[in-house]
């Protein structure tokens, strides 16, 4: 089922620590369009719709509403609501039983409550679903943001989420670049923009105009006081997002080379130095060699980190304990018989599922170590 709204919809999208936030704050406070904070709805829910069964059905469409509605990090995006009823309202405000009517239900509700005509969202990981966006809003508009991957894997390492290592880092910022080059090369240019962080960092003011251009918008100068705007406010107070709080600036250009040892970068290049290469970078180290042993330690030591993490200061536990809580809802559901058989929908037995669907942990090593689920945060939730 596909939506065509009045207003083209903008997805702005990219690897993790690659300047997506940075984009969704100056597009956000455009005039005309509203972006809310990140939704996760395309990885947490798209791919699993078959579990939620037949949608006609008022008790399964109204799960569905009420698990996307409860599952946004930053509780209603900020929007008076009563969590009483707001479920039944948006359902009553679908323009269709579908995953894309609750989804441009809730932007719409967003949208109208910044008083703006048109919506954008970002989600650094709807990149591995540029196809079924296209599928549910087909003349949606998609900004892809490239950064240096190794700035972008030095802040991986040093955040509070995302990989722990060079080698895990580097892996993922390689499979964000490599599964968007299908939709670079068969998308118009009405449809497809790249923007590099580096260049949005220097000449902030240019490349704002392009993309204004792109969205058939006039450029506004109000782009550039997105500091000044309280999703930018709010995320400024945590350590991870501190820049965003301030004006736009270069200081973050080439912070690997003193932050990422000579051996990083080397193992940087081994993993993804193709990629790098093949979007601008120049790559000045010989590779690394890696062994299979030395992947399979890297990774094993990755994931259990970030599960031991998780009740760290600044630790994404709430948000882990509510994606873990959905996967238990399907189960529950496949034992009552709402759906029996699993569809061959990406990114289901990807050896990286868990890592696309925006999981901070693998499941195993969360129940290894025993941790604990906490449905209550009183930080920044983000």
């Amino acid at each position: 089922m596909t939506i065509k709204l009045n207003e083209r919809p903008v997805f702005m999208i990219g690897s993790e620590r690659s300047g997506t936030t940075l984009l969704m704050a100056m597009v956000g406070a455009h005039p005309r369009i509203s972006v809310p904070e990140v939704a996760w709805y395309y990885p947490r829910f798209r791919p699993y719709l078959y579990t939620y069964g037949d949608l006609d059905n008022d008790t399964h469409f109204l799960t569905l509403v009420e698990e996307m509605v409860f599952g946004l990090k930053t509780p209603f995006w900020g929007m008076p609501a009563n969590p009483a009823t707001i479920v039944r309202e948006i359902a009553d405000s679908v323009r269709e039983r579908s995953y894309a009517g609750i989804y441009a239900a809730l932007f719409g509700r967003y949208a109208a409550f910044e008083g703006k005509p048109r919506w954008g969202e970002k989600t650094p990981h709807n990149l591995f679903f540029v196809k079924e966006i296209l599928e549910d809003f087909p003349d949606a508009q998609i900004i892809f943001m490239t950064r240096d991957g190794r700035d972008a894997s030095s802040e991986y390492i040093n955040s509070a989420f995302g990989p722990t290592n060079i080698y895990s880092a580097a892996e993922i910022w390689k499979l964000c670049q490599t599964v968007v080059k299908p939709f670079r090369e068969s998308l118009g240019p009405d449809q497809w923009m790249d923007v590099k962080y580096e260049e949005l960092v220097r000449n902030p003011e240019g490349v704002l105009e392009r993309v204004c251009d792109f969205l058939g918008e006039t450029y506004s100068r109000e782009m550039l006081q997105f500091h000044t705007m309280t999703i930018a406010q709010r995320r400024g107070t945590t350590r991870d997002h501190a820049p965003l709080g301030k004006p736009v600036s270069t200081e973050y250009i080439g912070r690997y080379k003193y932050e990422l040892s000579l051996r990083d970068q080397r193992i940087f290049a081994a993993v993804a130095g193709q990629e790098l290469a093949e979007s601008g970078y120049e790559v000045e180290v010989d590779p690394w060699p890696l062994s299979e042993a030395d992947i399979a330690l890297y990774k094993e030591l990755d994931d259990r980190t970030r599960a031991a993490v998780l009740e760290a200061p600044g630790g994404h536990l709430v948000y882990e304990s509510y994606n873990d809580w959905l996967v238990d809802q399907r189960e529950a559901r496949r034992q009552a018989g709402i759906w029996t058989t699993p569809a061959e929908n990406f990114p289901i037995g990807h050896p990286l599922e868990e890592e696309i669907q925006g999981f901070r942990a693998p499941r195993k090593w969360k129940d290894h170590f025993g941790i604990q689920r906490r449905y209550v945060s009183h930080s920044v939730t983000l």
